[in-house]
């Protein structure tokens, strides 16, 4: 099973989505899966 991302990490993917960076890139630029950042 899958660690569960922290509080931070979500924060910053859901900001990055937020400004226009697509749910793909933001994951990649993250670290995580594209399915957690959508």
């Amino acid at each position: 099973m899958s660690k569960a991302l922290s509080v931070d990490l979500r924060e910053r993917v859901v900001a990055a989505v937020a400004a226009g960076t697509s749910c793909r890139a933001a994951a990649a630029r993250f670290g995580v899966s594209s399915s957690s950042a959508v």
